[in-house]
């Protein structure tokens, strides 16, 4: 049998949590790609650039130079090409008007950036379980993972 891989896009302008992610998608021995981009224009470029396939999900930082995850997630939602685009907020924010904004503007899910790298483990798979399964957009109760 062969299993499909999972294409990640990560957007988040800290080198060391790029690294991390990378480093806890090799440890839970997913079969994955991982895009990163370092600002919001960067994301939005190679997003526009792609003929074809979308990553399969999305983790998108807040706070980041250039555009912000919030201008980068309205850009997304109001063109029809991203209308399938599983979007996760990835941010160490955890401000509950700011994650109903979030919701409010289209975005899948809320995570909010574990401090330990096993929890980060244990987010990524449970992100990978999720996206395998039909799509159907969580209440809001649900939208914080």
């Amino acid at each position: 049998m062969v299993l499909s891989i999972t294409n990640i896009f990560l957007a988040d302008d800290d080198e060391d949590d790029q690294f991390m992610f990378q480093e806890a998608l090799r440890e839970i021995h997913a079969p994955t790609k991982l895009v990163t981009a370092s600002d919001g224009e960067q994301l939005m470029e190679v997003l526009l650039s792609l003929n074809g396939k979308l990553p399969d999900v999305l983790f998108l930082d807040l706070n980041m130079p250039r555009k912000n995850g919030f201008q980068c997630l309205c850009e997304i939602r109001q063109n029809e090409k991203f209308s399938s685009l599983r979007t996760v907020i990835f941010s160490t924010s955890y401000e509950v008007e700011v994650i109903e904004k979030l919701y409010e503007n289209g975005a899948d899910h809320y995570v909010k950036k574990p401090t330990e790298f096993s929890e980060l483990k244990v987010i990524i798979e449970r992100v990978l379980g999720i996206i395998g399964t039909p799509f159907v957009r969580p209440s809001i109760e649900r939208f914080v993972l």
